[in-house]
């Protein structure tokens, strides 16, 4: 249900459905059954709503810490961590130019391809438009990832994280770092209900003409929606598809025989 919906969802409930709304709420994240004073919402369900706003705006806004993210990579990976830009000089410009998020900038390139990179697969942890997820989340998903993509055999080129990055970017490092795939877990538009959601999009062999119809995606990876052990399951399953049939996106169709379980709350 998205956000549109939630609140279409608010209704005026009779005296007699207090109980049932009650026993629903904590089943779903979705605005349902909102107590009203009038044509008006309540005074607590309007304050809940406008924290919920103001954390999405927030989360919109705020900056990657690449430093902490480099410390937790250095322990997980025992492996070269290299911090790009994209052609966004900063958060403002990337907000209003998504074309110059989608590129890296001259500093970026280079450090790139003087990296001696060659195949496997390119991993970008990117800010996206909610640097909190990224921070929140990615790590451990690459902790449960990890495990199962050397079981796969997969080689890993130098991990990149990315300031002020879009999807799209992740085609360039892979370009760069001459890789077979690429994984970029980013953090997806926040929500009124989820402003940390972290998305995992993965390619294969991108190249200049690659579109989103060629990507996978996981989404919705948090504690509340999708666990990282399941999104890290679900991931190294595409990826060993792709490396398989060489191909991505519409062409692969996702049939992976056990269900990922989603967590209730």
């Amino acid at each position: 249900m998205n956000d549109t919906q939630q609140l279409s969802a608010e209704v005026d409930a009779p005296a007699g459905m207090a109980e049932l709304w009650a026993a629903l709420r904590p089943l779903t994240a979705a605005r349902i059954g909102l107590p009203r004073s009038g044509a008006s919402l309540g005074t607590p369900a309007l304050l809940d709503f406008r924290l919920a706003h103001a954390r999405a705006r927030d989360a919109v806004g705020a900056a990657l810490d690449a430093s902490a993210l480099l410390a937790g990579l250095s322990l997980l990976m025992g492996q070269p961590v290299l911090v790009c830009r994209s052609a966004a000089a900063d958060r403002r410009t990337y907000l209003m130019r998504p074309d110059l998020g989608r590129q890296l900038d001259a500093d970026a390139l280079a450090l790139l391809q003087a990296s001696g990179s060659r195949g496997g697969l390119a991993v970008v942890l990117a800010d996206g438009l909610s640097a909190q997820a990224t921070q929140r989340h990615a790590l451990p998903v690459l902790e449960a990832l990890l495990p199962l993509l050397q079981a796969q055999g997969w080689a890993l080129a130098p991990v990149v994280v990315l300031h002020h990055g879009r999807v799209a970017a992740g085609d360039v490092v892979a370009r760069s770092l001459q890789a077979e795939a690429v994984l970029v877990l980013i953090g997806e538009r926040p929500g009124l209900s989820s402003p940390d959601s972290l998305g995992a999009y993965i390619t294969w062999a991108p190249g200049a003409a690659t579109s989103d119809a060629d990507r996978n995606c996981v989404s919705n990876i948090r504690p509340q929606g999708l666990a990282p052990q399941a999104a890290a399951a679900k991931i190294a399953w595409l990826l060993n598809q792709m490396r398989v049939q060489q191909r991505s996106g519409l062409a692969l169709k996702d049939q992976m025989s056990q269900p990922v379980q989603v967590p209730a709350g």
